[in-house]
């Protein structure tokens, strides 16, 4: 019983994930912003890693090891995006729009929060996949409080600064998660 809960955990986080992307994506491209673009991006990645692990269930403890490691690398890929694209807008600057930034953010953060609220009573099932999901939705609420903070601040400093450093602190809390679960994995 308790993995079904879990399955449909996942499952609810998968879609919501999924089609928070799409808004997300979409917004960012009228904005402007980059911290929205590697937000949205996130939310893809979030979608992915519960997809997979609600197709992992059916798999061996092996198996399920060796997708932990493969998801432990999927943290990595937003924050890895982000320092591409930061690299080329230093050479083209774009303000984004900060109030939309902040308005897009408090919708992410509202997704965020619910995921992470759902995906808590079960962070220590299934040998890591689900704190995976977890610590991927905690992470994501904390970025869309910095999106939101970065684009009031942009309300009063026209500069992409704001937008450029959220990039650097969702890189630094992804790389922290895929740390933790493969950790997770090594003392099963």
């Amino acid at each position: 019983m308790k993995l079904f809960g879990l399955r449909k955990t996942v499952a609810i986080v998968a879609t919501l994930n999924l089609l928070y992307f799409l808004v997300e994506f979409s917004f960012a491209q009228i904005f402007g912003s980059l911290s929205l673009l590697s937000d949205s991006l996130d939310f893809l990645e979030d979608a992915s890693i519960n997809i997979l692990i609600f197709i992992a269930f059916a798999w061996s403890v092996m198996a399920r090891k060796v997708l932990s490691y493969v998801l432990a690398f999927l943290l990595l890929i937003p924050g890895v995006l982000f320092i591409y694209s930061a690299i080329s807008r230093l050479n083209d600057p774009v303000v984004p729009n900060g109030r939309g930034m902040s308005i897009i953010g408090i919708g992410a953060l509202i997704i965020n929060l619910y995921c992470a609220y759902i995906l808590v009573k079960h962070k220590t099932e299934e040998g890591g996949l689900a704190k995976a999901a977890y610590l991927s939705a905690r992470n994501d609420a904390l970025a869309n409080v910095l999106i939101i903070c970065a684009g009031v601040i942009t309300l009063f400093w026209r500069s992409q600064i704001p937008d450029l450093l959220i990039g650097l602190v969702i890189f630094t809390m992804n790389f922290d998660a895929a740390v933790q679960v493969v950790k997770s994995q090594r003392r099963k």
